[in-house]
């Protein structure tokens, strides 16, 4: 580039070829005249002789000029030639570019590494992204793209951008997105950092809308954890939750109850009116139960007809007064079984309290289980405590 620069420019190359011209024009005037007259001494001819000089003179040089203007002309045209098919080239390139940025799912960007996430470019996709054209999102002209991101989210990725840039990496990056209407949602981002020519820093790359995605692993995440007929939490996740109140509980040196429901005869009535009239039964009695305790508790279906309440904050005399309400209402609500027609039912409730009945989540469970087969063991439609077996009530 140095030698390019400095031998090779238009202005040297010029005075180089004058310089030349010039030395051989002179030396030509000089010396041929001077050997004309020692070759013609004769002045007629020596006068013809340096007019058919000149005409040679000037048919050399145009001879000269033509073959470097030609060869000048024919290099110039080539590169104009070359010139005009990588503007072509460029302009397919950038059409090609155009259109599949357009046709993202979401959008491509490049981007200040500022707080602010200033915007120095955006495809078009932006519009159908966030709901804001580009030209509002350019040098934050309406808004920062900062600004779209919960604040949390936006002081995580931060950080996360930095670590990236750090090690030289690309980043990926999972947050939610407030839409220009006010609606909400999910988008992933993979980009990674640039350095330009003064040193500073930008980044480049896609946004993607995730939101049904998210959606979906919403909906798998409950499928794993909810019983599929009632919607309540099933035995594993209810599990889950006994231990995690029986951790706050040890904590803070506070009660916290467990309740074991099971249904009475409730063979009879699949036996009798069929396996759906039983699920009906089911899922009414889970709504029921569910309407009817606290926004803290927790409601499960450990198997079959048996569910599980866990209460968190509650002591011996409470529990048992929930446990007795929960069986009275059963009691007095005939429950569908799907056809129209109703079925009276009730239910046994075995209640064990941490700490006096139990110190862990299995013998908890096992307390309350068995207090459940000692309120059947009393004629049914009953609750009974753990390990006060002479505590049986079934007020009306």
């Amino acid at each position: 580039m140095s030698t390019l620069s400095s031998n090779q420019t238009p202005l040297r190359r010029a005075g180089w070829a004058v310089t030349v011209y010039l030395i051989a024009g002179f030396a030509w005037i000089m010396f041929s005249d001077a050997l004309a007259e020692v070759w013609f001494p004769d002045p007629k001819t020596l006068s013809m002789v340096q007019t058919w000089k000149g005409f040679f003179f000037v048919l050399t040089t145009g001879l000269v000029l033509f073959s470097v203007l030609f060869r000048q002309l024919t290099r110039d045209r080539a590169l104009l030639a070359l010139q005009h098919g990588q503007r072509l080239a460029l302009r397919k390139r950038e059409r090609q570019l155009q259109v599949l940025m357009d046709n993202l799912p979401g959008m491509a960007y490049r981007c200040r590494y500022d707080p602010q996430w200033t915007m120095l470019f955006v495809s078009r996709g932006c519009a159908r992204l966030t709901g804001y054209e580009p030209e509002e999102l350019i040098e934050n002209r309406v808004t920062s793209y900062a600004s779209l991101m919960d604040d949390e989210d936006g002081e995580r990725i931060f950080c996360e951008v930095k670590a990236a840039l750090a090690n030289d990496k690309s980043f990926s990056l999972e947050y939610g997105l407030t839409r220009k209407d006010g609606s909400r949602i999910w988008v992933w981002e993979r980009g990674r950092g640039v350095e330009e020519e003064d040193g500073t820093v930008v980044l480049e790359g896609i946004v993607l809308d995730i939101s049904d995605r998210k959606e979906l692993e919403s909906e798998l995440e409950e499928l794993a954890i909810r019983d599929p007929l009632t919607g309540l939490f099933n035995r594993r996740e209810m599990s889950r939750v006994l231990e995690e109140e029986l951790e706050r509980a040890r904590r803070y040196q506070r009660p916290m109850a467990l309740l074991w429901i099971d249904f009475d005869h409730f063979k009879d009535v699949n036996d009798t009116y069929g396996h759906a009239a039983g699920d009906s039964v089911l899922r009414s009695i889970s709504r029921l139960l569910l309407g009817s305790v606290r926004s803290v508790d927790s409601i499960g279906r450990f198997g079959g007809e048996e569910f599980v309440i866990v209460l968190p904050e509650m002591g011996l005399d409470e529990a048992r007064d929930t446990a007795e309400r929960l069986r009275r209402k059963v009691a007095g609500a005939p429950q569908p079984l799907g056809d129209g027609k109703t079925v009276p039912l009730t239910i046994s409730v075995g209640v064990a309290v941490y700490p006096e009945h139990a110190q862990n989540g299995a013998a908890l469970c096992a307390a309350a289980d068995k207090a459940m087969y000692l309120a059947k063991g009393w004629g049914r439609n009953c609750v009974a405590m753990a390990h006060l077996h002479d505590q049986v009530h079934n007020e009306s």
